[in-house]
Parts: structure tokens; C-alpha cells; sequence
């Protein structure tokens, strides 16, 4: 009411005014001219008013960053991949946009249906990254990317993503989300043992 408020407001780009030139003074003017430098300015860490010489420097994306969703396999030992979805479907119902499409496979002579995609795709030009897929997805198949540089020319040829061009390894999940992926995986230990000890059991 007295406009303390303002004030108050005021002072916080006052305060991001000052922090650079502290910043400057600390690294004595070598702070865009080396490595270490740089790395500073791009870290969260980072205080004060810059400017990101993107592409050359990139800002850290936080880990619960989303974009494109991609699809999970783990690797065996002798180099096969297991992918993770089975072509249930509930990725594609669940979609806002309707941007999933899902082909399950089928036994070539039985003709029954099998627990494995035969085609996934994903229109990434619809896709509005609200990572309602990954939330609702029952076996951790599908997660959100961190891959956000996706600009081409063809629409047809680079943004109808299929199967293959979706498939990373569980590995790349690991490195970009590690939180997550050690929860995820305690979470699987502790169904895996409570599901081991109930055949024990009986």
C-alpha cells in the first residue's frame, strides 16, 4: 500500500545489474575467453545479466525437460535389443493431439497378435511434448527427450518419425534423466524381489 511492493520489484534487476560486473571482476576479464569461463556462463549456477553465444554455448536443460518422446530398449549381452513397449496402446489413447500411431505384430502362423510393435510412429509436428505417454505408459517404454534441435526443411522425410528413428537405449535414458532412471529402476528391484519372494512362497 506505502509501495514497498515496487521497490522491492525494482531492486531485483538492480541486484542482476550488480551481480554481472561482481561477476566480471572475479574472473578478471577472462571469463568469455577460456574454456572454464564459458562452462561458467553456461551453468546453473550462472548469477548476474549474460548472453548465451548459442549454438557455440548451450544452457544445461533441467531433467525434467520434455520434448519428442522417444522409445526405450535394453541391451542384452550379446547386442540384442529388448525393446520395452508392447504395443498396448495406452501411449496413443492418451494422447491429446493424436499424434501416436501403433501397429502390434502378429505370429506369422498362428496370425495372433504378439507383445511387439510392428510400427510406432509419431507425428513430432503435432506432438504438443505434455509427456502424457510417458506418464501413463505401464512398462517405462516411452520417455521425453532433451533433444530439442530438430529444425529440417521436409516435413515428410524428417518430422514422421517411425520405429527405428524413435528406439534409444536405456542407457541414453540414464545419462540424460539420472534421477528418474535410478528411481525407476529400485522401483522394478523392489517389484522383482516382492514378485520372486511370492513364488517362494508358495
Amino acid at each position: 500500500m506505502n509501495g514497498s511492493g515496487i521497490i522491492r520489484g525494482l531492486l531485483i534487476p538492480l541486484k542482476h545489474f550488480f551481480g554481472t560486473y561482481l561477476d566480471d571482476l572475479k574472473w578478471l576479464g577472462k571469463k568469455y575467453y577460456n574454456s572454464e569461463g564459458i562452462a561458467c556462463r553456461s551453468s546453473a549456477e550462472q548469477r548476474g545479466i549474460f548472453s548465451v553465444q548459442y549454438p557455440e554455448e548451450k544452457l544445461p536443460v533441467p531433467e525434467e525437460f520434455r520434448f519428442i518422446p522417444f522409445l526405450i530398449y535394453d541391451e542384452a549381452a550379446d547386442g540384442t535389443r529388448n525393446i520395452r513397449c508392447t504395443a498396448c496402446g495406452i501411449c496413443s489413447k492418451v494422447c491429446p493431439p493424436q499424434c501416436i500411431w501403433i501397429e502390434r505384430k502378429t505370429d506369422p502362423e498362428s496370425g495372433k497378435p504378439i507383445s511387439q510393435p510392428a510400427q510406432y510412429v509419431i507425428d513430432i509436428d503435432l506432438c504438443m511434448n505434455c509427456g502424457f505417454c510417458a506418464e501413463f505408459c505401464p512398462f517405462d517404454a516411452i520417455r521425453m527427450d532433451h533433444d530439442y534441435e530438430l529444425a529440417n526443411t521436409s516435413r515428410e522425410e524428417n518430422n514422421i518419425w517411425n520405429l527405428q528413428r524413435l528406439l534409444k537405449p536405456a542407457s541414453y535414458y540414464a545419462e540424460i534423466r539420472p534421477k528418474n532412471f535410478a528411481q525407476e529402476e529400485a522401483e522394478r528391484a523392489e517389484k522383482a524381489a516382492a514378485k520372486a519372494a511370492k513364488i517362494a512362497v508358495s
